[in-house]
């Protein structure tokens, strides 16, 4: 059974990659910013590009700094409304990752005019409307283009006190990790596109894509929470490693206890697996190191690129208790404990 819609315009057919699996390679993306040119940074930029980071943070006062941040993507799924959302939900996700409230968003449109009609171009922005005032938040304008591919995000700000930021970069050692979303959107997106993917897979892959990352601004109030960033194209793997590189420190996942979305092992032993997968692993493979146990449907669950996934948490082992209690509070059943961080020098180390 599909879960495509009956409509015979499929929103998918005009992408070449959909959602956070359009992100550009690791690898790639290292090497464009190894060329950019420097540039004098002020001293109220209290975060930059300098740890790829969810967002940048301008110290405006001793009391509020301005997070600012954008994502947008190609279809990750046909349903004009719910590409709206997800794409939404996705792009404020980095506000809550930096432990800030978002206050208003912009909304980035391309299209391609000729081919979609407006009214599911009106739907698209209709869906990342209904996220944006669940988050309590106004699209305040925002620019359109004409497209060869459909495109749609938003530029998200927000603010947070200056001494509650949460970088990815300031792990201890000895923190446990945190995980508050399960993974496999990417798996169950690409049986989506081979029309694979029956209805109850494609509610859990809507679940869990529009639901936002609100945990974040609650667990930035937590002192024993020293680290935070989200997983989304890179997979848990390479945001794990970004977390580890930034302080400088191992990290050691434990892949029994990752969560994952109901049916994605299967879906991924019948080969429904990303093409931005391989490329997450070629990009950052050298620097972690799985045990034999590991099999290559678990490696492609742990680079499958996630759209709107979950918080990573980094936080001292006595505050654990608080920190999944605040994912529950707001309806993350799934969070759970996935690792530690060890000592240096910087790397992943996934355990069967």
């Amino acid at each position: 059974m599909s879960a495509t819609p009956s409509s015979a315009l499929r929103l998918t057919s005009f992408s070449h990659g959909g959602g956070c699996g359009c992100k550009i390679a690791p690898g790639i993306l290292a090497d464009i910013l190894k060329k950019s040119s420097g540039f004098p940074v002020p001293k109220e930029l209290m975060v930059g590009i300098e740890t790829a980071d969810d967002a940048a943070v301008y110290k405006l006062n001793d009391e509020q700094a301005l997070i600012a941040t954008t994502d947008f993507f190609m279809p990750i799924v046909d349903d004009p409304y719910d590409f709206g959302r997800i794409a939404a939900t996705n792009a404020i996700s980095d506000v809550y990752a930096m432990g800030g409230t978002p206050i208003m968003a912009l909304a980035l449109v391309a299209m391609p005019i000729n081919q979609l009609p407006v009214d599911v171009i009106g739907k698209i922005i209709q869906g990342g409307e209904s996220i944006c005032a669940e988050a309590g938040i106004p699209i305040a304008g925002g620019h359109t283009i004409d497209s060869v591919e459909p495109i749609y995000g938003l530029v998200v700000m927000g603010l947070v006190h200056p001494s509650r930021v949460k970088r990815n970069a300031d792990a201890k050692m000895g923190d446990k990790l945190v995980l508050g979303k399960p993974l496999g959107v990417g798996i169950l997106s690409a049986a989506l596109k081979k029309e694979a993917l029956d209805a109850a897979g494609y509610q859990a892959m809507i679940d869990n894509t529009t639901k936002l990352n609100k945990p974040g601004k609650a667990l930035s109030d937590l002192s024993g929470v020293h680290a935070l960033t989200d997983v989304t194209g890179f997979g848990l793997l390479g945001h794990a490693l970004e977390l580890s590189r930034g302080a400088g420190l191992g990290i050691r996942i434990d892949m029994p206890k990752v969560p994952l979305l109901p049916g994605v092992t299967d879906l991924a032993t019948r080969g429904f697996i990303t093409g931005a997968s391989a490329r997450n692993w070629a990009g950052y493979g050298n620097d972690v190191l799985l045990e034999d146990s590991i099999s290559p449907v678990q490696q492609a669950l742990l680079t499958d690129p996630q759209t709107s996934g979950g918080l990573l948490v980094s936080c001292g082992a006595d505050k654990v208790d608080q920190v999944l209690a605040v994912f529950r509070e707001q309806g993350f059943n799934d969070a759970a404990v996935i690792g530690e961080v060890t000592g240096g020098p910087a790397g992943v180390r996934v355990q069967g």
